[in-house]
């Protein structure tokens, strides 16, 4: 990949609408530490240096906030400062603000492809005969740069074409190492089939339905799944964390410690859901590897509407009154995202 031409090609795009926050500030040379700690907030935020202890963003209203937040924590240093939202520079132009974004995501990117590219080297190298024990610990490499990519990603306001050939290429290579250890003789040391018996649905028809409070992700999405596939009749009820006792007579527990379905080996409970009934849909297969995704992080899968789905769901625990609201807003989130795959 040519991430100096992708980048190239972003810069110059027409960015004469952006808005961006300038961000400026002061804190004592004492304790060392005070400084380092702005910085790294800054860092971690995406933030471009301009001169001294001057940063800039592309404006967004979460970004605003994240000021005003770290200007307190400024202040409680001892320190002073302030920030402006501003649509121009008088001695820079919007092209050139954006080109400084793309160059410090490139030298991330270029790290990151630097690993990569060590990976292939050595899965080319088995291709052509060389020795390579197991697929496992290459596996583990590309799973951590599909994480430090997501971190990337976050602070990438201007760069997406990079994104997208660095994640292709992880998959790509992932793909391969699937290949070698199905039909090219490559050993794996942990085995990741799981059995899963069938039942009919028939049998669970018209029960209470039992699963942790604070539902999430995978109990949302399961719930969602139980309602609409297995159970149309399905009620809902909460447990605790830590309640081991055994669910009343008739009642089934899901994502349950010890449940009747839970996680089983490396598949979420949702996906233990799809095979038991058997549920065939194209959709909900692309669903529940979006749950896969956000619930067992193992970077099996990678999507990008997973991101933007973990945000909305978030939201929905933040913005609800109990578990029972969580549930059922959830529930909507994956009935609208089942709408929108199924075409």
């Amino acid at each position: 990949m040519s991430l100096k031409n992708a980048a190239g090609k972003k810069a110059v795009a027409d960015v004469k609408s952006i808005k961006w926050i300038l961000f400026f500030y002061s804190v004592p040379s004492r304790p060392v530490n005070a400084r380092v700690k702005i910085w790294r907030r800054l860092a971690k935020e995406g933030a471009v240096q301009l001169k001294g202890a001057v940063y800039v963003f592309p404006y967004s209203e979460e970004r605003y906030e994240f000021c005003q937040w770290l200007m307190s924590e400024v202040a409680s240093m001892g320190g002073e400062g302030d920030f402006v939202v501003t649509e121009k520079f008088e001695m820079l132009g919007n092209s050139e603000i954006i080109q400084l974004f793309v160059n410090q995501r490139e030298a991330d990117y270029r790290r990151l492809e630097k690993g990569i590219s060590d990976v292939e080297v050595r899965i080319n190298s088995y291709i052509k005969g060389g020795s390579l024990k197991s697929a496992d610990a290459l596996t583990e490499e590309l799973i951590r740069y599909s994480k430090e990519l997501d971190d990337i990603r976050k602070i990438d306001y201007f760069s997406p074409q990079l994104q997208i050939d660095i994640e292709k290429k992880i998959n790509d290579l992932r793909n391969e190492l699937k290949r070698l250890t199905l039909h090219g003789g490559l050993k794996t040391t942990v085995d990741r089939r799981t059995t899963i018996p069938r039942m009919n649905k028939k049998d669970f028809s018209g029960r209470t339905w039992i699963t942790r409070k604070k539902p999430f992700v995978d109990r949302m999405a399961s719930a969602w799944l139980i309602k609409k596939f297995i159970d149309s009749g399905a009620v809902f009820s909460f447990i605790d964390e830590d309640v081991k006792d055994k669910a009343p007579g008739g009642a089934v527990t899901f994502d349950t410690k010890d449940g009747d379905f839970t996680h089983k080996g490396d598949l979420c409970t949702f996906e233990v859901l799809v095979r038991t009934f058997g549920i065939k849909d194209t959709a909900v297969k692309k669903i529940a590897e979006l749950v896969h995704e956000l619930d067992v992080r193992d970077g099996k899968y990678s999507s990008h509407k997973a991101r933007g789905v973990e945000e909305i769901l978030i939201g929905v625990r933040k913005s609800s009154k109990n578990d029972r609201e969580i549930l059922m807003k959830g529930m909507d989130v994956f009935e609208m995202l089942y709408t929108s795959l199924a075409g």
